[in-house]
């Protein structure tokens, strides 16, 4: 069987303008890649001029780069389980308009971080408004899938589970446009053993079984600094940390990461192309296709 094609990347900075975030990726021999479409610690965001538009898709397309390659990421501000109304307003609407800047760049996919209770309401009640505030999104746009990032667990925030997981996407209406990002050292970090191939096949049968394989859309592919199961979300390199590298030749031979992007968030970006190369390393001749 040929070697199935799994696209590998990191998120890069769009420094100067959304355009130039695929030239930064080429430049790491990357065939994926994730960007901010606008500052992500900011509130406000000047609107993508036709300009941005055209030079992000001009170079896409010149490099390679189709939209099932690109995992953007939305504002670090934006909590849609917020449990005090006028913020949870105020995410929502930021949240539309990260979904509209997809929708604008021809993108498919939004990563974000599903929310925190605060410690104000229940889970369930923050899981069900996480699920109606995507709800919201999805019906005012179109042809972008929701992607929501489990999470480490650290304070309040939800989605450290998969349970939490799939109570999400049991709230959301259309199916078809909402899934999962793994980020591997949130998994971890979160309590699921990554650490061996045996753990990492035991991990991804919990996953389908609780959430479905059909719903993963994407993987950040990090080392862990912190323990199994610490609720630490602190990043490492692929060599480095707590998890060990089995999990990596697990993932670049498992059937269901073919198609999806995965992008490198390690700590030393002087390092990502070497980690780009490195997990094609990996790839068996006869993974699955």
């Amino acid at each position: 069987m040929s070697q199935a094609t799994r696209f590998i990347g990191a998120h890069v900075s769009a420094s100067g303008g959304v355009e130039n975030a695929p030239l930064n990726a080429a430049k790491l021999g990357a065939n994926a890649f994730a960007l901010f479409t606008k500052n992500q610690r900011r509130w406000e965001a000047k609107p993508l001029t036709a300009s941005n538009i055209k030079q992000f898709q001009d170079n896409c397309a010149r490099l390679g780069f189709a939209p099932a390659q690109i995992l953007p990421h939305d504002s670090y501000l934006i909590n849609l389980g917020h449990p005090e109304p006028e913020a949870l307003e105020r995410s929502r609407l930021a949240f539309i308009d990260e979904m509209q800047r997809c929708e604008q760049l021809g993108l498919t996919l939004l990563n974000f971080h599903p929310g925190s209770h605060l410690r104000k309401i229940s889970e369930a009640e923050c899981l069900a408004t996480i699920a109606e505030s995507i709800n919201l999104a999805l019906a005012a746009t179109a042809g972008v899938t929701a992607v929501i990032e489990n999470t480490a667990g650290q304070g309040s925030n939800l989605g450290h589970s998969f349970e939490q997981l799939a109570a999400i996407i049991d709230g959301v209406e259309d199916k078809s446009r909402v899934g999962v990002c793994l980020d591997t050292c949130h998994t971890f970090a979160a309590g699921y053993d990554l650490s061996s191939h045996a753990a990492a096949e035991a991990t991804f049968a919990e996953f389908d079984r609780i959430v479905g394989l059909e719903y993963l859309k994407g993987m950040h592919l990090n080392g862990s600094k912190s323990a199994l199961g610490s609720r630490v979300d602190r990043h490492h390199s692929l060599m480095e940390g707590e998890m060990g590298t089995e999990v990596f030749a697990f993932l670049m031979n498992h059937p269901a990461t073919v198609g999806i992007p995965m992008v490198l968030e390690t700590i030393d970006d002087t390092l990502w192309a070497e980690e780009i190369n490195w997990l094609r390393s990996l790839q068996k001749a006869d993974a699955a296709a």
